[in-house]
């Protein structure tokens, strides 16, 4: 009867509602991460104004002005520590769990709490260039990037909706030709149904909630994914490449070990010269030198006619001497014949220490040994890479033999050894070419052109902001185990987007036939557009609740 058709109506329209409504609810939950990142912004700030801290709108804070942080209060904005010290938890940023110290000169982040003591913050970014409104910016277009595999879905539901309608189309007409009185009744309705059962909506939310929810959780646990498409490259990577230096080893190059070759020179008159050149450079390496004479008590002379060449080393001039710095390939061009400094070269790095050379006006004065511990997790995560099955190597500007000792430190066997910065991403281009998907972990300058070259660049968070930029992942707390954890969560991704796939097409396909009455003639059934639009709204609803169980993950789950 007409009532049973009005009665099918109005329960298809309150099936329908309900379940955009238990969507819209769930996809409210993929923006959780948002509002947690919304909620860090701190809406007001004591700024020091003529002699005393005032409060004031965030917003009105300017670069250089002091803002002082009470114990427990979160922190304004971005700056360095002037005044003060103590212990910030950064956990909501980085994701690791301990407070980090803080000293005069030490760099603070807003969002982040402070501990037990009072901070004076000078402030060195605001508004939209604080890291907090970075990431913010970062994982909101992260959230509305459409990966390769939401492509291929959506070709594959330009193929299926006309092959829907096509069959509605017939169903209608088989009914009308064949089917019993009421002939009109009995096709509009199983034309109905089979629309209703195969309605893709669902697909349209297989890929997009899944990768929501993956952004999300990654920012949560320190790890933020600035693209949506770098999930799905990064489950299929089966090669990590990895810097050295600020990498897999801690980033603070430590002089170790001083071989002299002219008996005109000490130790320490070498090692003065070498900080004095060395002090208009921003190269670890060099910054090494220079530590390690001021902790020594040494003067450093004035240098002028500073010059670098990436990759090589520096000349100056220091009271009136040329003085030469860097690798073995940097004397070449001076004519300077590195041959007697092989011997000291080779021991130095046969103990993982990187040998830079001094010449004094042309002349060898002396080795530098130059080490770097490796980061406490290096060898874990190197290992667990492996267990996962992809390959790992280390690519490195170092010599060979200093570039192989701290590879075997940290369990890689595959080592690209004396690469110029500008020779990088070529490395990443051949391994792309013998059909290799490389993900680069990096975090330096030199570092940029590679990652941008990589099919996944990974940045360390602790790194220049060009090598952030860079990046496909960031990870934020500049731990190596960021990897692993982003690698596991890309792969469980693409499983959940896979499982959604299955849940927006697989049953709803094969209901096709019962609502189109195949089953009518043997058994009688016949399927009412009610139990349809339920089934269509249950396969929404499945896709959104797959795709939540993401934010269950954690950082020790396995692959």
């Amino acid at each position: 009867p007409a009532v049973a058709y009005f009665l099918a109506a109005g329960l298809f329209d309150t099936l329908i509602l309900f379940a955009r409504y238990l969507e819209a609810a769930a996809k409210g939950r993929t923006a959780a991460a948002i509002r947690s990142l919304l909620a860090l912004q701190v809406p007001t700030a004591r700024v020091l104004r003529n002699g005393s801290f005032v409060e004031v709108p965030t917003a009105d804070v300017r670069v250089g002005d002091k803002v002082l942080v009470r114990p427990g209060e979160r922190l304004p904005v971005d700056g360095t520590v002037a005044e003060g010290s103590g212990f910030v938890d950064e956990s909501m940023i980085t994701g690791e769990p301990l407070p980090v110290e803080k000293h005069p000169g030490g760099e603070a982040v807003g969002g982040t709490v402070n501990g037990n003591g009072a901070l004076t913050i000078e402030v060195t970014r605001v508004g939209a260039d604080t890291l907090l409104a970075r990431i913010l910016r970062m994982v909101e277009e992260a959230q509305g990037g459409k990966p390769e595999i939401q492509k291929i879905a959506d070709r594959i539901a330009g193929i299926f909706v006309p092959v829907v309608l096509v069959v509605a189309a017939a169903t209608f007409a088989l009914w009308m030709a064949f089917g019993p009185e009421p002939a009109l009744s009995h096709a509009f309705v199983a034309a109905v149904s089979v629309l209703l059962i195969a309605c893709p909506c669902a697909m349209g939310l297989a890929t997009p909630t899944a990768i929501m929810v993956a952004t999300g959780r990654g920012a949560e646990t320190g790890v933020l994914i600035r693209r949506g498409t770098a999930l799905e490259r990064l489950a299929k990577v089966d090669t990590i490449v990895l810097d050295k230096t600020g990498t897999l080893t801690e980033g603070r190059p430590e002089l170790r070990e001083v071989r002299m070759l002219d008996a005109d020179f000490d130790e320490n008159a070498a090692l003065a010269l070498a900080a004095a050149a060395e002090s208009r450079s921003e190269h670890p390496l060099g910054q090494a030198l220079v530590t390690a004479a001021r902790s020594r008590g040494l003067a450093l002379p004035e240098t002028t006619d500073f010059a670098a060449k990436p990759g090589h080393g520096i000349t100056a001039t220091v009271t009136g001497k040329r003085v030469t710095i860097g690798a073995a390939r940097h004397f070449a061009a001076d004519g300077i014949d590195t041959g007697p400094a092989d011997a000291a070269m080779a021991e130095l790095a046969a103990g993982a220490l990187t040998p830079v050379l001094l010449a004094v006006d042309g002349k060898l004065a002396a080795v530098f040994g130059i080490g770097d511990k490796l980061k406490p997790e290096s060898q874990g995560v190197i290992a667990a890479l492996v267990e996962m099955g992809l390959g790992a190597a280390m690519l490195t500007g170092d010599v060979e033999a200093t570039a192989k000792a701290v590879a075997s430190s940290a369990g890689i066997e595959r080592v690209f050894a004396g690469v110029l910065p500008d020779g990088k991403a070529d490395e990443i281009k051949r391994l792309q070419q013998a059909g290799r998907t490389v993900a680069f972990v990096g975090d330096g300058i030199n570092d940029a052109p590679a990652l941008a070259q990589a099919d996944v660049g990974i940045a360390i968070g602790t790194g220049t902001d060009i090598a952030i930029e860079a990046g496909d992942v960031v990870l934020m707390s500049g731990d190596m185990r960021g990897i692993v954890r982003a690698i596991r969560l890309a792969r469980r991704t693409l499983r959940v987007i896979h499982g959604n796939f299955f849940w927006a097409y697989a049953y709803n396909v094969a209901l096709i036939p019962l609502a189109a009455g195949a089953f009518y003639a043997a058994f009688g059934w016949l399927l009412n557009p009610m139990i349809a639009a339920a089934a269509m709204s249950v396969s929404s609803l499945f896709v959104v609740g797959n795709s939540l169980r993401l934010r269950s993950f954690e950082r020790g789950e396995k692959a």
